[in-house]
């Protein structure tokens, strides 16, 4: 086979060509060891909470990513001080809770909806008022499920079209402190109105029918603030008193479980592969894929158990495995909301039909990641149907025919998905983006070809 085989193009297919388009050829025979990228929930949590206590904080192990770095400047613009070394270890010297200041210019979130909708909690209990900006997928993506609950502190938003970026904020001048039951499983949604009762005096509280990741409350236990949480009747309450003290911190980021997906995937479906993934987070609110992947019989072994910063870690050994179809309940959504794209390319391998149950939440990521799941499946040749927000995937342990251009649309987990299925394709799979990867996974790339995956540009 060609390093660069020819695909047949249309005009606007050829418009939508990048220079950072790639192709994604069959592979085989992975093997070799990869150190993961500092998790993204977490170096977001931790560059905000670091920004409000009192003193310097050292974080370690911080994803270098668009995402965070916009996360960063915005933090920067509100007050915060902080530097970067060339090992992309952090210092920040935080504020303290109360004393953002009002930014000179919009704060631009770029394509990270994580940090826009944490630091829109964030400033609605400050007495500043903030614009936001965005990306156009960004501009996209829903915004009144955090903005209405916020307004119940006392702030002001206005949104383009009722729903979307950009935003004005008018923080409330005196917040007063809610109690709230969450309607939608959105852990960003919990840790904006979290954020938001850190400047409130009185007690907030939030109430989980389901449990989502719970990085801001092991975090702000972690920065030495007293929270507390139960569960009554079925839910998970979590309660706390603002206006009191964040502590500096020396934290260490564990790996990204949501990245590390990617290689392990890769793993189980290329012939004769075995490899190790070190340092990765392990937590009850984000292991859906990997349950869902012991389920298929996956062979994964963990060892080397560690604690960063309040977290479990493993070693993650993976070897090539015959993997058995899935039925996904839409109650493990919460717990791997961002992996549906690269379980189902575990899917397509599987040796039967699987369904991935209850996906409304995933056409607001992104881009409509549902409908972008069926087009980078479908278009390569895998039978794959959408029912009432329903994904059935037929597999076929062969292997797809590939042979597809796929347009990400900005969405960075559809370019590494497509990635992973083009390494087990007849025919090579072209990716039309991957410049939007930098977003949660700028080594992907390169830590791939390490392990012996076939990319070419």
């Amino acid at each position: 086979m060609s390093a660069k085989p020819k695909l047949t193009m249309n005009q606007d297919q050829k418009n939508i060509m990048s220079s950072s388009s790639l192709f994604s050829s069959k592979s085989s025979e992975l093997s070799g060891e990869i150190i993961i990228p500092g998790d993204k929930s977490i170096s977001h949590r931790c560059i905000i909470l670091s920004s409000l206590a009192i003193g310097e904080s050292k974080i370690t192990g911080l994803l270098n990513s668009s995402d965070v770095n916009c996360t960063i400047n915005s933090m920067k613009s509100l007050g915060s001080y902080i530097d970067l070394n060339s090992n992309y270890e952090c210092i920040i010297n935080g504020i303290g809770i109360g004393s953002l200041k009002q930014p000179e210019k919009p704060l631009d979130f770029g394509n990270s909806g994580t940090a826009a909708r944490l630091i829109l909690g964030l400033v609605s209990t400050h007495p500043i008022k903030t614009n936001f900006i965005g990306d156009v997928s960004l501009s996209q993506r829903p915004m009144r499920r955090v903005t209405d609950p916020l307004i119940n502190f006392g702030a002001n938003f206005k949104l383009s079209n009722s729903d979307f970026l950009p935003i004005e904020v008018k923080g409330a001048e005196y917040p007063i402190p809610i109690t709230h039951e969450m309607r939608i499983a959105s852990a960003q949604v919990k840790s904006a109105i979290m954020l938001a009762g850190l400047n409130t005096p009185g007690i907030t509280t939030i109430i989980e029918k389901e449990k989502t990741r719970d990085h801001t409350e092991t975090l702000f236990k972690y920065y030495g603030y007293e929270i507390n949480l139960e569960k009554k009747g079925g839910k998970n309450y979590i309660s706390f008193e603002g206006q009191k003290v964040l502590n500096p911190v020396n934290i260490s980021i564990p790996g990204d479980p949501s990245s590390a997906a990617y290689p392990v995937v890769a793993g189980l479906i290329c012939k004769n592969s075995k490899i190790k993934i070190k340092n990765v987070l392990s937590n009850p609110t984000r292991d859906g894929i990997y349950k869902c992947l012991d389920d298929m019989g996956a062979s994964i072994i963990y060892s080397n158990k560690k604690n960063e910063a309040g977290e479990i870690t493993y070693d993650m050994e993976v070897s090539s495995s015959t993997l058995n179809p899935i039925d996904v309940p839409a109650n493990r959504a919460p717990s791997m909301i961002d992996d549906y794209p690269i379980l189902a390319v575990a899917a397509s391998m599987a040796s039967g039909t699987s369904i991935f149950r209850g996906l409304s939440e995933l056409k607001v990521k992104e881009s409509d990641r549902l409908l972008g799941i069926y087009n980078f499946l479908s278009k390569n040749g895998i039978n794959t149907t959408i029912e009432d927000n329903n994904l059935i995937i037929e597999g076929n342990t062969d292997g797809p025919k590939g042979g597809a251009l796929i347009e990400t649309n900005l969405d960075h987990r559809i370019a590494m998905s497509s990635i992973i299925l083009g390494m087990v394709s007849y025919e090579p799979i072209k990716v039309d983006d991957t410049e939007t990867i930098n977003t949660s996974f700028p080594d992907f790339i390169k830590l791939m070809k390490k392990l012996g995956a076939k990319l070419s540009a």
